[in-house]
């Protein structure tokens, strides 16, 4: 009779409906699943059973694993994960032995390193073996379990070198970092006082040189284009490339654990020598990136900064008048904010957590915030620096990527809008500038229109600088 009762009501399977049936007899849910026809019910059904009686009839599940869709194969190795530790482990290897889905494959190993079982540790070193990346994560995943398991440690430990850094990553974790135990570092919300809105007119490698460790909140910076403008003259592409490697070595050093490097850059182009020569364009956010990366910033987000094309050189008139193929060049209206986290075991809460209450809710960002990662803001323009921030623009960097109070850094100081910003936030500001009449512009911008008022800034030369750092 209830069998009848079931196939009136097939077409109405609810998950509550599941649940219900669950409950009622071991061998329902097997009797309703056989009567479906199609492959989305069948699922349903499995993707809804939840925690599963001890007298579930899990025969049906078995046979399930024979099915010809990859879907239902791994529902139904999920919920034979779900057996109490009391399924057969043997047809779930075979399964996995002969599966092409890395789906179902993923879910056996998941099933298996879910019953915490000391005999199963054979076959979890075993999936240590597999080409998938993910698979022997879930492996190192059921094995860790077995806290001071010095046959599991011997099995782990040397993943430390293996070819995916996904796997690198985990054992790296979990065996070779070690918590930095210097009495001397500040608490993490604080800096150094002789740090606090100071802008030191110097060669930024120098400069660093006097910065301790861990004394920066925040770094957003646009580096100069390689040899697109007069202040900056490198002799070669390479020697650039490796002029900002190191900028962001040191710059990484003195940056806080866990927090954000935020690279504002674009390709360039450098005009031809003359009409029989070709122009060269330079992919700098590209070819800086794996510099970055191997240095320990771990990238986040690639932000785009869109400009109106009004305002940028025109590159497409040559085009519009002959329209062949091969000659299109657009114009470039976008530039990149790359944005890099100095690589940290701890989590995003960790560094939260570190603020009072208080600072937290002065940070908070206001309605209206940029929910993609495409930002229209218009350039700005100045007669002495050719290449400055907009206000908007380093407006939401500091807002987004710091807290109040927090240390924000540019080792290319520009105009000083940085400086100018972080202050508008109640943020404070470390900038180096090599460039003197871009350090003298700063200082005639204080005294015209105190631009970096209430506060006293400091503009220093290198050795007046060395001198406070004592």
């Amino acid at each position: 009779m209830y069998l009848s009762i079931l196939e009136n009501i097939l077409k109405m399977i609810t998950k509550d409906y599941i649940t219900d049936l669950k409950h009622k007899g071991k061998d329902n849910i097997a009797k309703l699943v056989s009567m479906q026809r199609d492959v989305g019910s069948i699922n349903f059904i499995l993707e809804n059973l939840g925690q599963l009686p001890n007298d579930f009839n899990a025969d049906f599940l078995y046979n399930l694993l024979e099915h010809n869709h990859a879907q239902v194969r791994l529902n139904a190795v999920r919920n034979i994960g779900k057996l109490n530790g009391n399924f057969d482990i043997k047809r779930l290897y075979s399964l996995y032995q002969h599966e092409t889905d890395t789906g179902v494959r993923r879910e056996i190993v998941s099933s298996i390193g879910r019953q915490r079982k000391h005999e199963n540790k054979p076959l979890l070193f075993s999936f240590l073996k597999d080409t998938d990346p993910k698979i022997i994560c879930q492996a190192i995943r059921g094995l860790l379990v077995f806290e001071n398991d010095k046959e599991v440690e011997e099995n782990l430990r040397p993943l430390v070198n293996h070819e995916n850094e996904m796997v690198r990553t985990v054992i790296y974790k979990e065996y070779f970092a070690k918590e930095k135990s210097n009495k001397n570092t500040l608490p993490h919300t604080e800096t150094y006082d002789f740090l606090k809105n100071v802008i030191v007119n110097a060669d930024v490698l120098e400069a660093l040189k006097f910065v301790p460790d861990e004394s920066v909140h925040l770094t957003f910076t646009s580096p100069p284009y390689y040899n697109a403008r007069d202040y900056s003259i490198y002799p070669s592409y390479q020697t650039y490339l490796e002029f900002l490697e190191k900028v962001f070595i040191e710059t990484h050093r003195v940056t806080k654990e866990g927090r954000f490097l935020i690279v504002n850059t674009s390709p360039i182009i450098i005009p031809r020598v003359s009409r029989s020569h070709s122009s060269k364009r330079y992919p700098i956010p590209f070819d800086l990136h794996p510099y970055l990366v191997k240095n320990g910033w771990e990238f986040i987000d690639d932000i785009v900064w869109l400009k109106p094309e009004a305002s940028v050189k025109n590159r497409i008139g040559g085009f519009m008048q002959h329209r062949k193929p091969l000659g299109y060049k657009p114009n470039s209206v976008t530039e990149y904010l790359m944005v890099y986290r100095k690589s940290s075991e701890k989590l995003l809460d960790w560094n939260i957590r570190s603020y009072d209450y208080k600072t937290v809710e002065e940070s908070k960002v206001a309605d209206g915030y940029e929910t993609t990662n495409v930002w229209k803001i218009d350039p700005c323009f100045d007669k002495v620096h050719s290449a400055i921030f907009p206000v908007e623009l380093c407006k939401r960097v500091i807002q987004y990527y710091s807290y109040v109070g927090d240390l924000v850094f540019d080792p290319f100081g520009g105009s000083g809008t940085m400086g100018r910003t972080a202050k508008a936030l109640d943020r404070l500001f470390f900038l180096t500038e090599q460039e003197p009449k871009y350090f003298e512009y700063m200082q005639s911008k204080q005294r015209t229109q105190t631009l970096f008022n209430e506060r006293e800034t400091k503009f220093l030369t290198l050795e007046q600088f060395k001198e406070t750092t004592i």
